[in-house]
Parts: C-alpha cells; structure tokens; sequence
C-alpha cells in the first residue's frame, strides 16, 4: 500500500506544495510544530532516509536547502532546524523547522492546528521566495 506521502506525490491527497522538480516534493506539515514547518521527500517511495543512494540523498539535500532559504525568508526565525525522524510515515523525509530554540524542534510537545487558510497564505509566500532564490 502506498504511503501518505507517495498519495501526495500522485495528486490523491491534497498538500500546500512549496517547490518540486522530478525527483523531490517539498509542502507544508499540516500538523507543524511552528509556522512555516515544511517536509522534503523523494518521490520515489524509500522508506529510509540512509537507504538512498548517495547521490540521491546528496540531491535531496541540495534541494531542501532551496526550500529552507524560502522558509527562513518568510518565517521570522533564527535558522532552519532539519531533522529526519522516519517513524511516522514509511517514506524518506526530512522536517525544515523554523526554529529560535532547541525547544521549537521539541515533537513531544502540542503541534499547532492551522487552517487551511493558513496553511495556504503560508506556502503562497513560501512559494514566491523561492521563485526569486531559482
């Protein structure tokens, strides 16, 4: 069965997309932990992030730091916080936090609750920074 992320990709679920090419999606976690919190996966299903092949992994990097360049102009914050996980979704992903302190990347505490509204006024600025990094 497919993953969240992998229904993403194919246009099942909806997402506040941030930036994509052919190997990479970037969009906005609908449960973030501070505004502006982002996810980076390869579109291809991996379910490890240490199970990509090296360029592919030196690649998604390159293309996070894109996203987070985007991020860090839109989001007031100190920099971007990467942190990779992997025990929520069975797919290779990366979380790009704002952050101001340690505590802001801190996921036992309560996540925020967005509206879609939100969300996407979010990713739009998000979007149009980016734009102007390519």
């Amino acid at each position: 069965m497919a993953s969240i992320f992998t229904r993403i990709v194919r246009g099942e679920i909806p997402a506040h997309k941030l930036a994509e090419d052919e190997q990479f999606l970037s969009f906005l976690d609908i449960n973030p932990l501070v505004e502006g919190h982002a996810l980076v996966i390869p579109k291809q299903e991996i379910d490890r992030i240490f199970d990509l092949d090296d360029k592919l992994l030196g690649d998604l990097f390159a293309f996070a730091k894109k996203v987070a360049v985007g991020i860090e102009q839109v989001v007031e914050c100190d920099r971007i916080g990467i942190s990779v996980i992997g025990l929520e979704v069975p797919h290779a992903h990366v979380h790009l936090i704002p952050i101001r302190s340690v505590s802001d990347m801190n996921f036992a505490r309560p996540k925020l609750n967005p509206t879609q509204e939100d969300l996407a006024r979010t990713a739009s600025r998000i979007r149009e920074a980016i734009d102007q990094i390519s």
